[in-house]
């Protein structure tokens, strides 16, 4: 009889740890693989774990408010049938796999590494093996490689993927001494897939990665397999202008708070840590001048400057779009609109970071649509 083990998961590469918020399901429930397990409070964000195995619920080791480290064990799936002694035995005989550790002074091969070329700077994370295209992940205004903490571990297990921080963001070089156009970003793309020796790619692009995926594509159609894009910026002129000008300009944490809000559909979602972390890259030498020269470049007088939507209906690549119902910075309207033309995912309960927010689905929907 088959007992299965939930452990706390690693969603990111900073997560030690993870605070159990709730469970959905209860003891003697049965559970099926995708159902949605237990709320799970990370240092970054709160996110939904959800089954990988069919059974029963048979034992929740840790309760409501519990904080347990990275593999410790949560509950226990079995099927119905088994013992109440045996789930005793297991649970009191679970030893908490130990992490890898590279060893010496060799490199840790789950760490962001960089490339420079003509002296620019260029952080990215390189996961995963296959022999196929690899994916390619784009952040978006403000973000960097991070945003996608719960789906490049996730979809790294079955393929290559490497995601990077735009130039003025995160690791990458602040100075921004080029045209700051959505091609001018496509070259930070480039760069590192030159770096990696990867020549086809599916894209993943987030907000203004998403536009910047967009232009890639049409500049080098035979290297993309597939686009899909998140909450794209560039299909249409509407934009939150608010938001960008407040996050550009706010300082303190209490603003910062408000304005990281906007973003998500649930507001608790936003942690401290998320906002220390927000704050502590703005300090950084040269990040405001490169997002006030990236704000006035992209979104001037409130509304987007790069249109692209006939370089996406031109184009023969695969694409798909995913949205978040309540998004509040790009209205989900510009999605919609190309609903009879492409794959459209409007997802709910979810604003402008669905793959935050509901990474599981958008996990399931990438996955699915690189395969085909």
């Amino acid at each position: 009889m088959t007992i299965t083990a939930i452990t706390m998961p690693k969603w990111g590469l900073t997560m030690t740890e993870g605070k159990v918020l709730g469970w959905l399901k209860q003891e003697g429930e049965a559970v099926a693989a995708s159902d949605e397990l237990l709320e799970i409070e990370t240092s970054k964000i709160t996110n939904v774990m959800e089954a990988g195995e069919t059974g029963i619920l048979r034992r929740v080791v840790a309760a409501e408010g519990a904080t347990l480290p990275i593999g410790g064990l949560l509950a226990v799936v079995a099927p119905s049938e088994t013992p109440d002694a045996e789930i005793d035995a297991f649970v009191a005989g679970f030893v908490m796999a130990e992490a890898a550790d590279p060893g010496g002074d060799e490199p840790n091969p789950t760490a962001p590494r960089e490339t420079e070329v003509g002296g620019k700077r260029l952080r990215y994370l390189h996961l995963g093996q296959s022999d196929g295209p690899a994916i390619v992940f784009i952040h978006g205004f403000g973000a960097d490689l991070n945003t996608w903490m719960f789906n490049q571990p996730v979809l790294a297990e079955k393929r290559q993927t490497v995601a990077l921080d735009l130039s003025g963001h995160g690791g990458s070089t602040k100075v921004l001494d080029f045209a700051l156009d959505p091609a001018g970003f496509g070259a930070d793309v480039d760069h590192v897939l030159t770096t990696l020796g990867i020549d086809r790619v599916h894209l993943v692009g987030h907000s203004m990665g998403g536009a910047i995926a967009i232009a890639f594509a049409a500049a080098q159609p035979a290297r993309v397999a597939s686009l899909t894009l998140i909450a794209p910026a560039g299909l249409g002129r509407e934009i939150n202008g608010a938001f960008i000008d407040s996050f550009v300009k706010m300082e303190r944490r209490r603003e910062a708070q408000e304005v990281l809000r906007l973003l998500v559909h649930a507001p608790e979602l936003v942690s401290r840590a998320m906002v220390e972390d927000v704050l502590r890259y703005k300090r950084l030498d040269g990040v405001v001048e490169a997002l006030q020269a990236l704000a006035d470049g992209w979104f001037p007088a409130g509304a987007q400057r790069y249109l692209l939507m006939d370089r996406l209906a031109a184009l023969a690549t695969p694409a798909q779009i995913i949205w978040g119902r309540e998004d509040r910075i790009l209205p989900a309207a510009h999605g919609e609109a190309l609903a009879g033309k492409l794959p459209v995912h409007i997802l709910d309960n979810a604003g402008h970071l669905p793959h935050m927010e509901k990474s599981a689905e958008v996990n399931r929907l990438i996955a699915h649509f690189v395969q085909g």
